[in-house]
Order: C-alpha cells, then sequence, then structure tokens
C-alpha cells in the first residue's frame, strides 16, 4: 500500500471523521528516505493549527536535544509518526492520550514504507509502552535513563514538553548524561 493510499484509509475511517470534515489531515511526516524515526505522543492543539509536526516549544527543545538544526529536523531524512495522528482534544491535567487504534491499525502500514530507518527515537510513555512492551522499567524515567539497553533500534526520552519542566529540573542526568548520546547517534546516523 503506498503511503496515499494509507493517508487516504486514515481520512476515510469514520474514527477520523470529526477531522476530515474540518480539513484536518493526518498529522506525521513520513518519508521512504527517513533514517530517524520519531514516534511521539499525539500533536497539541498548537499543532493541530499548523498541521506541522512538533511546530512548537515541544518541537523546539526536541530538534535541541537532537543538535540538529529545524532545516534538517523537516527534512527527508527525519519521519514523525505519533501515537495518534490528531489531537484527541483537552483532558483535566493536560491532553487525552492518543486513541490506541491509530498504532494498532496503521502503524505497521507506514513502518513497512521506511526500510532505511537506524533509530527509532520513543518520546514519552505511550510511545515506550507501545514499542517496548514487556521491556520497560517500572516507570518512564527509569526506562530513560536505562535508555542503552535499547539501543541500537530504540532510544526513549521523556516528552521535550515545557510543562514538562519539574521532571527535567529534578532529573538534570537527563540533560547532562543522556542527550549528549542521543545528539551523537542522531549527529553519526545523519552525517
Amino acid at each position: 500500500m503506498s503511503l496515499d493510499e494509507i493517508i487516504n484509509e486514515i481520512k476515510n475511517d469514520p474514527r477520523n471523521e470529526e477531522y476530515t470534515k474540518r480539513g484536518i489531515p493526518p498529522i506525521f511526516q513520513i518519508n521512504p528516505n527517513a533514517r530517524i524515526l520519531i514516534i511521539g505522543q499525539a500533536p497539541g492543539r498548537k499543532v493541530e493549527e499548523s498541521c506541522i509536526p512538533f511546530n512548537d516549544k515541544s518541537g523546539e527543545k526536541l530538534i535541541n536535544w537532537l543538535g540538529i538544526d529545524k532545516e534538517t529536523f523537516y527534512s527527508k531524512k527525519i519521519a514523525i509518526m505519533p501515537m495518534d495522528f490528531y489531537y484527541p482534544g483537552k483532558g483535566k491535567t493536560g491532553d487525552l492520550p492518543p486513541r490506541p487504534f491509530i498504532a494498532n491499525e496503521y502503524h505497521k502500514e507506514i513502518l513497512d514504507l521506511m526500510s532505511d530507518i537506524r533509530l527509532t527515537i520513543l518520546i514519552g510513555k505511550y510511545s515506550t509502552d507501545y514499542y517496548l512492551k514487556g521491556k520497560t522499567k517500572k516507570n518512564l524515567t527509569e526506562t530513560v535513563r536505562n535508555f542503552e539497553e535499547y539501543l541500537p533500534e530504540f532510544f526513549p526520552i521523556v516528552h521535550p514538553s515545557p510543562l514538562n519542566f519539574r521532571w527535567q529540573k529534578n532529573n538534570p542526568w537527563f540533560e547532562n548524561e543522556v542527550v549528549p548520546v542521543l545528539r551523537e547517534y542522531v549527529n553519526n546516523i545523519l552525517s
């Protein structure tokens, strides 16, 4: 199945009807030549407005963590496939979780289009729980702390959201020890 066929299937899925009616396409960045795949949570409200993945403060932080520029981030070398391709809405303490059927029914079809992925960066609890099923630690912090166990295929990290500032402040080892390794992997794959 081609990417266009998959996109049409997603748009025509009755569970995505409200988005399609509003003219919102599935929000992702897929390229058959991509070498790095980023699997995040779901687009936020701001990203839904622009339909550009990570086009917000989280994206700025993520680009910084990766040690690349915006042009490289939005190039054919990087694919972005969130756990939900649409903004799931607001919950009591933040955005609602991604709808599980998106990953269950569409991720494999899309992954099959990208045979040159050398590293998959898993952002946050939803993607790590899904892709590292049965191999995660007691919580996301410990999974990220033990990131080396999942290399070279997966690199789990926390969400770069500004709302995550308290976690980042309480866990300085992440920026001091994990981010430099992430940058090195990204640089080696892209160069």
